[in-house]
């Protein structure tokens, strides 16, 4: 049991200061002063001048690691379990990515497993870049419903020169039994679409939601930011309700300037200006993904890698840059995430909630980091490691 005392609340909407008492890893009090037996064993955490945030969820992590575009040893390294809560992140979301084969959906389930058994909250996308889908037991549809921690399909790439180039028929049949999984699974059946340079940009699934009867609902594009002109298709697909997910990057300076690349802040000021829910937008990490640069003409040029570490940094600039209200800013990476992925226990502080907690400095700074109730960050320092972690 764990008492919060005084601290600033953000559900992420601003409560002003409440005590949070938190049992069971659940959250089972709130209110402006929670007083309880001296006989209970209670941890007490003292959160005067500290804000409290729900959790972050990360829904597109390359938890085996990514890469491969330039060879064998650009394969990047897997995620650990302090690499993400050091962030924040208590919620995450796996996926493979260009390379469906050195890495499949059976690893990525086991990574998943480990995540969860290890103490935070996992799940998985079906799938890769690839379209037909390489799944683990046979069938879309199949994983979604039989496979506990599959919550839909992903990272699917479209308009992009790494794609399989499937088909507008191809791709309306594994949206809809991702739809269907979903639907009598009772998950989110979300398809997590990798957008790519193309000019066809959103292309195809402008098509299938004119052409099906698939809402938009399913769909979390992500990438939206890779360019400017994306970014404007972006804009109209939300502006009809469609959510976007942004990919966060601690080297936006670079990529911005060289790669016309909009700076995930920018981007979010631009949305709430043209009247967007802040309810339709996310951020995610790309974590562990490759960054391959290419050439015009799409020759291989050097490797980046996804950074956790850029959630909330973009959260961050939101806020100082754009002058975004913190509680709008944070809804990218909790409240909004968790609505999107149909994860129902996540992304809010409210009495019967996952007890997924992050106490921050006014300046935003990691303080302390719970994760189901127990403690992961301490003083913004990993105290819950996972295996070989520093061996």
């Amino acid at each position: 049991m764990k008492l919060i005392k005084g601290v600033n609340l953000y559900t992420p909407e601003y409560l002003g200061v409440k005590d949070v008492f938190l049992a069971g890893g659940k959250i089972c009090k709130i209110a402006d002063n929670i007083e309880l037996p001296t006989e209970l064993e209670v941890e007490v955490i003292d959160g005067t001048g500290l804000l409290l945030l729900p959790g972050f969820i990360d829904s597109h992590v390359h938890v085996l690691g990514g890469g491969g575009e330039g060879g064998f040893a650009n394969r990047t390294p897997e995620a650990t379990l302090s690499g993400l809560t050091r962030y924040g992140i208590t919620t995450v979301v796996g996926c493979l990515g260009t390379d469906g084969i050195g890495r499949d959906i059976k690893s990525l389930v086991a990574k998943i497993k480990g995540l969860r058994e290890q103490g935070i909250s996992a799940y998985a996308y079906t799938g890769s870049y690839q379209v037909p889908v390489r799944t683990l037991t046979g069938g879309i549809i199949d994983d979604i419903m039989m496979i506990e921690e599959i919550i839909g399909t992903g990272e699917i790439a479209i308009s992009d020169h790494r794609s399989s180039q499937p088909t507008a028929d191809e791709f309306k049949r594994l949206c809809a039994d991702t739809r269907v999984g979903g639907i009598l699974s009772g998950k989110a059946g979300i398809i997590n679409i990798h957008l790519g340079d193309s000019p066809r940009c959103m292309d195809l699934i402008n098509q299938v939601i004119a052409e099906t009867e698939i809402p938009a609902t399913q769909f979390l594009p992500t990438h939206v930011n890779r360019n400017a002109a994306l970014f404007e298709e972006a804009v109209e697909y939300a502006k009809l309700g469609g959510a976007v997910d942004f990919t966060g990057n601690e080297d936006i300076d670079y990529w911005e300037t060289i790669c016309d690349e909009v700076r995930v802040s920018k981007g979010i000021k631009r949305l709430l200006d043209e009247g967007v829910s802040s309810d339709l937008f996310t951020i995610s990490s790309d974590g562990q993904g490759s960054l391959p640069m290419f050439s015009a003409d799409g020759v291989f040029q050097g490797m980046g890698m996804g950074q956790s570490s850029c959630l909330l940094k973009e959260v961050r600039e939101c806020v100082e840059k754009e002058g975004i209200p913190l509680e709008i800013a944070i809804k990218a990476i909790t409240s909004n995430p968790a609505k999107v992925l149909c994860l129902p226990q996540k992304g809010r502080i409210e009495e019967g909630m996952d007890a997924d907690l992050c106490l921050m400095t006014k300046d935003l700074e990691i303080d302390t980091v719970i994760a189901m109730g127990q403690v992961m960050v301490k003083k913004g320092e990993p105290i819950v490691k996972g295996a070989f972690e520093g061996q």
